[in-house]
């Protein structure tokens, strides 16, 4: 008998019963964030140096080999290596005399055991750096590999928020999808190999020296690997538009990245060669992740997760599932700030009221997702799936969002069956 476990679905089912969902997160969600809020005032987040446009990851070469450095572990998936798309990057540091070991196990989602691989390379080959290539989950490997050679700890250890005593090793990213904004953020998500959980490693420490954004290297992405990273993205930045924590800055990026993700993701899913339409999609992915930064996440990216980690869904896509319907629980608290995006992307009609303008930002929301091709529905979702994934969702959400506006079980449950299949 797992006796926590079985105390969690004791105290699920009581608070539950007592209708009392939404008073409790509430309660405990607030003590949280208001600890968060002096924490981010407290924390100094650095930005990258980022090189822009075609050509930017030779760049980036060009600068490693300027920093000093001997050795640069290569972060990266194998089918990015087996396809060419690191030919010129390779070739480039070769050129410029920097040596590297190429590391390609990273698999979506990446595991401690990955992770952890990693360091054993990092430490073999006596490296001094490390350059990571591909989507968020080379991203996050690379950074967690960082962070855990310099603080001689294995990487579990660093799962939390600052655990890392001593700078990462020197640290460069080339994302080739633009969605996660890995490039720019404090946060590394690593899975546990068993349960599939999501662990967070957060940490100042972790955000790369420099980062190239490179629209040649997202030319040949699938449409619907661009679908499901655009709407990432474009996550990001709505729930940080609509977080407790977002202001000025965190807004600029926000609206900025939204609508280029509105002009620019459907060109990029049907047109992938497009240049301008890639450049613009990197630019608003790495917008997503500053504002990460700044105001955090929400109640999507809380479902979201718990659903990719049961069905195997990948994250873009499971945000992209949730995302309507949790802004449609969000619209009575959020309509003055879901009617400026909607202003803004010129839906709805002169003199409409906010309650209209922010209805027609979801609608466009829904629309977006459809063009893009992306199944709105979980088949594999049924109600006796809820209670855990209800509670797994408040449990991340009260513990590291500034929602809103705060959920009971039953507006949680009616988000799922509104996903259900």
């Amino acid at each position: 008998m797992n006796v926590p476990e079985l105390l969690d679905d004791v105290e699920t089912r009581l608070v539950k019963k007592l209708r009392l969902s939404r008073l409790k997160n509430k309660i405990v969600g607030k003590g949280y964030i208001t600890g968060l809020r002096a924490l981010v005032a407290f924390l100094n987040i650095p930005k990258p140096t980022i090189f822009m446009s075609k050509g930017a990851s030779i760049r980036l070469c060009e600068t490693i080999s300027q920093f000093g450095l001997n050795r640069a572990l290569i972060v990266t998936d194998a089918m990015l290596h087996k396809i060419g798309v690191l030919d010129n990057i390779l070739a480039e540091l070769d050129k410029q005399g920097m040596a590297y070991s190429l590391f390609t196990e990273v698999e979506p989602d990446p595991t401690f055991d990955v992770v952890e691989a990693g360091l054993r390379q990092y430490r073999r080959d006596d490296c001094d750096c490390v350059l990571a290539i591909g989507g968020g989950s080379s991203i996050d490997a690379a950074k967690v590999v960082a962070l855990a050679a310099t603080n001689e700890v294995e990487p579990a250890e660093l799962v939390g928020i600052l655990k890392g005593k001593k700078p990462s090793a020197p640290f460069f990213a080339i994302p080739t999808t633009a969605g996660t904004g890995s490039e720019a953020t404090i946060g590394a998500v690593i899975s546990d190999k068993e349960t599939h959980k999501k662990e967070l490693v957060i940490d100042t420490k972790i955000v790369p020296l420099v980062a190239a954004l490179d629209p040649d290297l997202m030319k040949g992405l699938p449409a619907p690997i661009t679908a499901a990273t655009g709407l990432d993205a474009l996550t990001h930045l709505v729930e940080a538009y609509l977080s407790g924590m977002a202001n000025a800055e965190s807004d600029y990026y926000a609206r900025s990245g939204i609508q280029m993700i509105f002009e620019n993701l459907p060109k990029a899913c049907k047109q992938g060669s497009v240049v301008k339409a890639r450049e613009k999609m990197a630019l608003a992915s790495y917008y997503g992740g500053l504002t990460i930064n700044i105001a955090g996440l929400g109640y999507v990216h809380a479902f979201a997760h718990q659903l990719g980690a049961k069905f195997r869904i990948p994250h873009g896509e499971s945000n992209a599932k949730v995302l309507p319907h949790v802004l449609e629980f969000n619209k009575g608290c959020c309509e003055g700030r879901m009617a400026e995006l909607a202003r803004m992307l010129g839906l709805g009609q002169k003199g409409d009221s906010e309650s209209r303008l922010a209805q027609a930002f979801i609608d466009a929301v829904r629309k977006l997702i459809e063009q893009v091709g992306i199944d709105p529905k979980v088949k594999q979702l049924s109600p006796r799936d809820f209670n855990p994934i209800i509670a797994a969702a408040f449990k991340e959400a009260n513990s590291t969002y500034a929602v809103p506006k705060y959920m009971s079980f039953e507006d949680a449950e009616k988000v799922l069956l509104g996903l259900a299949g």
